[in-house]
């Protein structure tokens, strides 16, 4: 199989958002968030992550996008949507590209965008024809993370663990927002996938990111199929929870995804992002994830 990331065995990454620092003085009321975005992207290189993100700290993950799009009017969907006026997560990512080689652009999917607003307009019949629209938007997003240099697209799809969304409307909604992209995409799941491993394996998608620290169970349901080319990004980090897995804990959770997966098919990550815990925990978390796969390297 070959690698994604040349020159990397088990890839460290990281899923999407951080906590948030507050910034002081006068460039703090210039941008409230440059501090959070610096000291993010700060934490990640000092655990030793491989493929950095910058932080996605200015928001949630759908306010991010959809407070972007015409069309849109806080969680209203008011009229056609088309893309925002201009690249909407870019200079945060261009950021984190001169700290770091390796970075990876973060949009939140087309198919959970239009599961979290409300259609208050006769343009839509249903969320399917909303999630091809906010596809088409997102497609310039990614295209302007892809030119300026990102190593991966994440695309965060979670509505798909809950069984809410259909699987060949959100197939669809991520070829159009994706067919034009040369870089790996890695498409993310929170929860559980029982049910629909099927259907994502079928995703046009490099890496299916998964979590496997909260819902263990997850390893048993991947070894019965077959993902092909597909990489496997390992959540082993239970970013759910302030208590810090030690060392060993999780290398023996990466120990057990090994005993299914060979290492050139595993990326490794915590479970989701780490923003609803405190500073301290976020980045000792990634740091024992970092030591932890360095450990396992050695061994290999």
């Amino acid at each position: 199989m070959r690698s994604l990331f040349p020159g990397l065995v088990l890839p460290t990454t990281v899923v999407g958002s951080y906590p948030v620092v507050t910034g002081r003085g006068l460039g703090a009321i210039l941008d409230p968030y440059r501090a959070a975005v610096r000291a993010a992207v700060e934490d990640q290189l000092a655990a030793g992550i491989d493929i950095i993100s910058d932080g996605q700290v200015r928001g949630d993950m759908v306010k991010i996008f959809s407070s972007a799009f015409p069309g849109i009017r806080g969680h209203e969907v008011i009229g056609p949507v088309s893309p925002a006026p201009g690249p909407i997560t870019l200079a945060d990512t261009r950021y984190a590209l001169t700290r770091a080689p390796r970075v990876k652009g973060i949009v939140t999917g087309p198919t959970t965008l239009s599961y979290a607003l409300h259609i208050s307009t006769p343009a839509y019949r249903n969320r399917e024809e909303l999630a091809m629209d906010l596809a088409r938007a997102l497609a310039r997003e990614a295209a302007s993370l892809e030119k300026a240099g990102v190593t991966v697209l994440q695309v965060d799809e979670p509505v798909l663990s809950v069984g809410a969304a259909g699987m060949e409307a959100a197939r669809e909604a991520l070829v159009m927002m994706t067919r034009d992209i040369r870089i790996p995409v890695s498409l993310h799941i929170c929860g559980s996938l029982a049910g629909i491993i099927d259907d994502l394996i079928g995703m046009p998608a490099d890496i299916l990111d998964f979590e496997f620290a909260r819902s263990p169970e997850n390893l048993a349901l991947c070894r019965d199929f077959d993902f092909g080319g597909k990489r496997v990004g390992f959540g082993c980090v239970d970013s759910s929870r302030p208590e810090i897995e030690t060392i060993r804990q999780i290398r023996e959770r990466i120990e057990q995804g090994l005993a299914f997966f060979p290492p050139e098919q595993l990326i490794i990550d915590p479970d989701c992002g780490l923003r609803m815990l405190d500073r301290a925990s976020a980045a000792e978390k990634l740091l024992r994830m970092v030591r932890a796969v360095l450990e396992i390297r050695a061994g290999l």
